[in-house]
């Protein structure tokens, strides 16, 4: 059975001392030029950070580490121009659609120190908000003017046993999290002094243009409308973030651990009963079982569900589409390539049907997802501003990878997200890794931390239900 994840009180204060920033540009001169952003990058114009642990290596002591990342980003921001830029309206003023310019600014790098050793600083899996002090803000990088924000920035962090922390953040609108593991295995490959990168990037955003005239020819109810896109000469402004990353007061806020049995046996139970006639639409997958699961469990611990047990709940997570398109998308397609797939049930049904119709309704988002269904997502986004319309957003970074990229000081000892507590999002993450574990036993295993961030009486539903529905 699924168990809350145990730990010690997390220290608050890292007491992390900032040694030095500047700017890091390529190693090679750029040409300028403007990047069209798709309308998928245009609505994810918010931060992102991760931050990425490694043990102490004899042969790579923090100050050499430090060294080799720098250089190592220089020659990746050759390939990775845009990454060097800064976002621009396109006129220049308040009419123009959003881009980058690839002017070669740069982006930024700190180097900073801990008191503690990487032992001290607690459970690295915990989601420790002290874990932003790991990351600087663009606003604490000296000789920046007003609107030099650069896309990304880079903090290493060292720690008094030798181990250190690579804090990473980037502008949504730069990558996807697929896109974001090949940029780390390209900046690992440039660590190693090899002469070419892992995976050279695709960086043809117009590969996800709109067409034109954009046609929209599906009911798109996982998308919230704010109004029409002003098609004359007024502005047409930058839409709100989606699930801004603001934080939540009063929530409690859980860790809920599956091992690999609870993920098999939810399987199980998915594929017990399944329709016949419908299985074809239902992919019991871990991803999909766990979704379903959660969603069951964050509906009905909602104030609202009490009152109406007929409401309707709306679940949303990402779907990558590369594969989907019909030609496929590159592999290496380094933009944002995924769009909200959506499951909608009464809350009545979400108690009392069988999980594997529970499944079937996730599983159908996905199928959903055809080449012509992302085209006229892509086209809605040319016609309104707006963004995804849920109950509440599945956010998965449980198989990404970001664990798995060989640096030549080893693997990270762990790679998470920087979190924000938020009631709309759930949060899928990984478990950390067992000292000296192989990558093929560490992609054996399926278990999945689930963060819950919610209401103290939502959180006592939420935890029972969690406990029930494994049963």
């Amino acid at each position: 059975m699924g168990t809350l994840y145990q730990l010690q009180e997390p220290l608050t204060d890292l007491k992390v001392t900032l040694q030095d920033n500047f700017l890091v540009f390529p190693s090679e001169k750029t040409d300028r030029k403007s990047m069209f952003l798709s309308n998928i990058d245009k609505v994810l114009n918010f931060d992102v950070q991760t931050v990425h642990f490694f043990r102490a290596h004899d042969d790579y002591p923090p100050q050499v580490v430090t060294e080799k990342i720098k250089n190592a980003l220089s020659r990746v921001l050759v390939a990775y121009d845009y990454l060097a830029g800064r976002l621009r309206l396109s006129d220049g003023g308040t009419g123009g659609r959003l881009e980058i310019d690839c002017d070669g600014s740069g982006v930024g790098f700190v180097v900073a120190s801990s008191e503690y050793s990487l032992d001290e600083i607690g459970d690295l899996v915990y989601p420790n908000p002290a874990f932003r002090q790991l990351i600087v803000q663009g606003s604490g990088l000296d000789g920046l003017g007003d609107g030099d924000t650069p896309l990304c920035i880079v903090q290493v962090t060292s720690f008094k046993c030798g181990g250190f922390a690579m804090g990473i953040s980037t502008n949504h609108a730069t990558f996807d999290g697929i896109s974001f593991k090949m940029f780390l295995d390209n900046l690992a490959s440039q660590a190693s002094d090899k002469p070419y990168l892992a995976i050279p990037p695709c960086n043809d955003r117009r590969l996800l243009a709109a067409r034109s005239p954009p046609q929209v020819t599906f009911p798109h109810h996982e998308l919230l409308k704010l109004k029409v896109k002003n098609t004359g000469s007024g502005p047409d402004l930058t839409p709100p973030p989606v699930f801004d990353c603001l934080n939540d007061t009063d929530l409690d806020f859980k860790i809920f651990r599956l091992t690999s049995a609870d993920v098999l046996s939810l399987k199980k139970i998915a594929k017990t009963g399944t329709n016949p006639d419908t299985a074809s639409k239902a992919t019991i997958t871990g991803f999909n079982v766990v979704t379903t699961h959660v969603w069951r469990c964050k509906a009905l611990s909602s104030r609202e569900t009490s009152q109406n047990p007929d409401r309707t709940s709306t679940v949303l997570y990402a779907v990558d589409i590369r594969s989907r398109l019909d030609p496929p998308l590159p592999r290496s397609y380094s933009g944002n390539a995924v769009l909200t797939a959506y499951a909608t049930a009464t809350c009545k049904e979400l108690e009392e049907s069988p999980l594997s119709r529970l499944v079937e309704m996730v599983s159908e988002g996905a199928v959903r997802m055809t080449d012509e269904y992302a085209r006229s997502a892509i086209d809605w986004g040319e016609l309104y501003e707006g963004f995804p319309n849920g109950e509440f957003l599945v956010s998965s970074w449980w198989r990404l990878g970001l664990g798995q990229v060989e640096y030549p000081w080893g693997k990270p000892r762990y790679s998470c997200p920087v979190v924000y507590h938020r009631k709309d999002i759930i949060l899928l993450f990984p478990d950390i890794e067992d000292d000296g574990e192989s990558s093929a036993a560490a992609a054996g295993r399926d278990g999945v931390n689930v963060l819950v961030a919610l209401p103290h009486e939502e959180m006592l539903v939420f935890e029972k239900l969690f406990n029930k529905f494994l049963a």
